[in-house]
């Protein structure tokens, strides 16, 4: 069929408005792709830039309690504790007491044989009778020189020196007097008494033995009063100012499970130890029954009042580094390395006595890359629920 001039025009016209229309589609779709690729890469740019930020679990320090129930190593001593010693010399010849044999204050613990104190004692009382004698006979002279010097039948001379020699043998009676009474006393420490009512813990002789004294003193018994016992414990300086006398404390002792025993602070060495850095305490407890032997090692449980401001903390909050042991603590999504010292040690916590306030957020578990001036995220913590 053959078309007609007009006709040709109108068809091609709309065969170039379907071109068009095609070209518009395909640019519309090249646009759109293009910016659907732009927006997965910007949000995959910004999820491996969240990915490369480290997150972290913080926690917030709790605070220690106003009062402390301090639990530390003590040791029991007795209230009275003494060594025994000879103070004179010779042999021993008879002994009373042996180890652990219970003894009263004044009781008789041995009889020393003294056979060269005896012999010296003989001879002062010898010499004290010659003093006095030679005394007596110098009196004599100078009272008969008196009554002469009245009818001028000696001159002022002799009176002089007979009253002289009178005074010196006088003074020679009382210095034997003196020694005769020295070597009674040291004869009467032939005899060995108990100081104390207490029990012998150590007897270092017998009888024949030969007993010295001075440089050359050896123990004889050892006695220790055991109805009062004294425990010694070493307070930590922390706490060092809240140990004050009559502070009560519980006692635990190792040999008498499930029984405690209440004694009381009497006094402090009111001096901390260079060396430990501790205060040493002692506890007067009472023991009528005896049953807490000297020597024996106690658990002392003191609830001490503290003044020092005390945090808490899981030890898994802990970095030990080179320079020292650390915290790490964040701040507007920065991480910061706080040095701080510790305390006591609870198992799962631990006590901060210093380089914390108490508002800071504490990073748990951190990984050993951390760094101070870090950026990291903070996980958001999950609400506890609540019990029904």
């Amino acid at each position: 069929m053959t078309m007609t001039p007009s006709e040709k025009p109108r068809r091609s016209r709309g065969a170039l408005g379907l071109v068009a229309v095609i070209l518009a589609a395909a640019a519309i779709t090249a646009v759109w792709g293009i910016l659907t690729r732009e927006r997965a890469m910007a949000e995959l740019s910004r999820e491996t830039r969240e990915m490369a930020v480290t997150t972290v679990a913080v926690t917030k320090p709790t605070k220690g309690d106003a009062s402390e129930d301090v639990s530390l190593p003590g040791s029991v001593q007795p209230y009275t504790d003494a060594a025994i010693f000879a103070r004179t010399t010779g042999y021993l010849k008879k002994r009373y007491a042996d180890i652990g044999s219970r003894v009263k204050a004044g009781q008789v613990l041995a009889e020393i044989d003294t056979p060269e104190i005896d012999q010296q004692l003989m001879q002062a009382r010898a010499d004290l009778a010659t003093a006095e004698a030679n005394a007596k006979l110098a009196k004599t002279t100078a009272d008969r020189y008196q009554d002469l010097m009245k009818t001028d039948s000696v001159s002022r001379q002799d009176l002089d020196n007979a009253v002289g020699s009178y005074e010196a043998r006088q003074a020679a009676s009382a210095s034997a007097s003196a020694n005769v009474k020295r070597l009674e006393e040291l004869q009467k420490f032939k005899t060995i008494y108990a100081p104390f009512d207490g029990v012998i813990t150590a007897r270092n002789t017998d009888i024949g033995a030969l007993i010295g004294n001075g440089a050359n003193a050896k123990e004889l018994f050892h006695i220790a009063s055991m109805d009062r016992l004294r425990i010694f414990v070493s307070v930590p300086q922390l706490y060092a100012r809240s140990a004050r006398p009559d502070t009560a404390a519980d006692i635990d002792i190792q040999e008498l499970p499930g029984r405690k025993f209440t004694g009381r602070v009497a006094r402090t060495a009111q001096s901390i130890d260079q060396n430990s850095r501790t205060l040493l305490v002692e506890i007067d407890l009472d023991n009528p029954h005896r049953e807490i032997l000297p020597g024996s090692f106690a658990q002392v449980h003191l609830k001490l009042p503290t003044s020092a401001t005390t945090f808490r903390l899981p030890v898994t909050a802990l970095i030990f580094r080179s320079e020292g042991l650390r915290i790490a603590t964040v701040k507007d999504g920065v991480v910061s390395m706080i040095p701080i010292a510790l305390g006591r040690d609870f198992g799962s916590t631990v006590e901060v006595v210093s380089g914390l306030t108490g508002t800071e957020a504490v990073v748990v578990n951190p990984p050993d890359s951390l760094a101070n001036g870090q950026r990291v995220n903070v996980a958001a913590t999950e609400p506890k629920r609540s019990q029904p």
